[in-house]
């Protein structure tokens, strides 16, 4: 999968300059005036003079202002409502995992840290080092199928799928990364982090294999067993329905002949079955194959009408929602359009699981064929107005949430800005799933030229309305209890030496309340933090992961 990887971003780099160099230059930034809403809240406003800012672990298990993950891309993280973003508990605390970047000693790699942030604790909020390794390149510690132990983690990975359950359980499906036995794979492992168990939380294996390479088993469609796992995959999406199970979408992979290419399957992960009660597999639509083209062409049909047929086509570093009404939204990523062409895209998508026999897909917005440019620019409109001919353009890894509102929330990504330019970005918008006849989109903050996307960190702590992110890419986001966005980290802009691997934090304040800083936490006590850092690594070769049963 690294050669795979490798080429295709090789032929993106290629073809996102050639679609830069000949785009046509139309109207600058209409307005680049900022909502009062984005507050830095901590980490870098500008990397080392070595171009990265390592890991302040402190002392495992004990928050304190000095903490702070360091520089990082592709981490894994958790939210409540949005499958692509950091998970908040029932004290606002939020969850980040693992990525590619920097250790305590200032090395890259991938990683296998496990943090939590409590926004109530100390003047901006405080970082917790809970588990995991300092050191980058760590091996898997899986223990028993189904068992969870003190000595259970992941192995260092990147490229993952993240999920949170009803029970306020971490979920944590594949990627790229170490396995039992140290060797660097493409994963399809499952494992779960019940922060409740034990004095700090324990990780426990779930499924799939221990060593990297595993391939999917797809069995019957709409058919739940024990023996159905998904194959290896990176950079797909996932949601949680009101149900509580965990769905998972597209990346790229494995397909059940071994193929690798963008996948376009649909799975969905039952937590109420299976022996044990540890769930189990059904595939519920798309493809078992890439195909000859490497991702299987989407069927889009009308226009805001679902439909059995209707699929999505196969597609990596893309971006998802859940709304207010159980249904499941994707947007963009590298893939296939219906007519076989690949590029960055900038369709928008909605699941319903509630129609049909299995689930339908529905076209929303966003182009069906990028015809013969490489991607499509965004028609930004008026900022603050929404307008049903505003689109984001096409791009690569933004970050999204969904607020109390049910509204969907998009900002950044590595893609094509309003003249057609690429870059990263640091635009801000809003979909409103209600508004007019399939929803609208509003350009909300930043801008809308990719050569204008230079941070403005402003204070530490303070909300200013021309404080705004640099471009991000490949970053996570959380939302908090209070309805407010955030941002930590990626690929982007920095204050001061151009693009780099971050690990700024960031706010972006919807409520209009003033937080509570400081004093104990609702609930009392401090976040469940400090979990034991295993040693060693599993030997006897790989097994198979089944459903978990005892």
């Amino acid at each position: 999968m690294l050669k795979f990887r490798a080429y295709t971003l090789a032929l993106l780099c290629t073809l996102l300059l050639l679609v830069s160099c000949s785009a046509p230059a139309v109207a600058c930034d209409q307005n680049n005036s900022h909502s009062a809403g984005w507050v830095w809240q901590g980490g870098g406003n500008t990397v080392g003079p070595l171009l990265y800012n390592a890991s302040v672990y402190g002392t495992q298990g004990v928050p304190a202002a000095a903490n702070v993950p360091g520089s990082r891309y592709y981490a894994q993280s958790w939210s409540v409502s949005n499958g692509n973003s950091c998970w908040h508990d029932s004290k606002g605390n939020l969850w980040l995992f693992g990525g590619d970047g920097y250790d305590g000693n200032g090395q890259f790699g991938l990683l296998s840290d496990l943090w939590v942030f409590s926004p109530s604790l100390g003047k901006n909020g405080e970082w917790t080092w809970v588990g995991g390794s300092t050191l980058n390149g760590q091996p898997g510690v899986y223990g028993t199928l189904g068992q969870p132990a003190a000595a259970n983690h992941p192995g260092a990975r990147g490229f993952s799928q993240t999920w949170t359950d009803s029970d306020g359980r971490l979920w944590l499906f594949g990627g790229y990364g170490v396995d039992a036995v140290g060797n660097s794979e493409d994963l399809n492992d499952l494992w779960v982090f019940d922060p409740s168990i034990g004095r700090h939380g324990e990780w426990a294996w779930m499924g799939g294999n221990n060593i990297g390479g595993g391939t999917s088993v797809y069995g019957t469609l709409g058919k739940l067993a024990a023996t159905n796992v998904p194959g290896w995959r990176e950079e797909a999406v996932t949601w949680t329905d009101r149900n509580g199970n965990l769905w998972l979408f597209g990346g790229n992979g494995v397909d059940a002949v071994g193929n690798q290419g963008s996948l376009n399957d649909l799975w969905k992960f039952d937590l109420s079955r299976g022996c044990g009660h540890y769930g189990e597999w059904v595939w519920m639509g798309g493809s078992t194959t890439v195909g000859n083209n490497s991702g299987q062409s989407g069927v889009y049909g009308t226009l805001g009408v679902p439909a059995a047929a209707n699929i999505p086509g196969g597609r990596a570093n893309l971006v998802s929602w859940t709304d207010n009404n159980g249904k499941l939204w994707l947007f963009g990523g590298y893939g296939v359009d219906a007519d076989g062409n690949w590029g960055i895209l900038n369709d928008l998508w909605v699941f319903d699981p509630s129609l049909g026999k299995l689930g339908e897909w529905a076209w929303i917005g966003g182009s069906n064929s990028l015809g013969s440019s490489f991607g499509l620019p965004g028609v930004y409109g008026t900022q603050g107005e929404p307008a049903a001919a505003n689109i984001p353009g096409g791009r690569l890894n933004p970050v999204s949430w969904t607020d109390n509102d049910g509204n969907l929330w998009l900002f950044g990504g590595y893609g094509l800005d309003a003249n057609g330019n690429s870059g990263e970005l640091n635009d801000l918008w809003k979909f409103d799933p209600e508004r007019g006849r399939n929803g609208e989109w509003t350009w909300v903050d930043g801008s809308s030229s990719a050569e204008s996307d230079a941070p403005v960190y402003g204070t530490l702590g303070v909300e200013a309305a021309a404080n705004t992110p640099g471009g991000h890419s490949s970053a996570v986001s959380w939302t908090d209890p209070s309805g407010n966005l955030w941002l930590f980290g990626g690929l982007g802009i920095s204050a001061n030496n151009g693009e780099q691997i971050l690990n700024d934090l960031w706010e972006y304040k919807l409520s209009g309340e003033p937080e509570q800083q400081g004093g104990p936490q609702g609930g009392g006590g401090q976040p469940g933090c400090g979990g034991q850092q295993g040693g060693g690594q599993q030997g006897g070769g790989g097994q198979q992961g089944g459903s978990g049963c005892k």
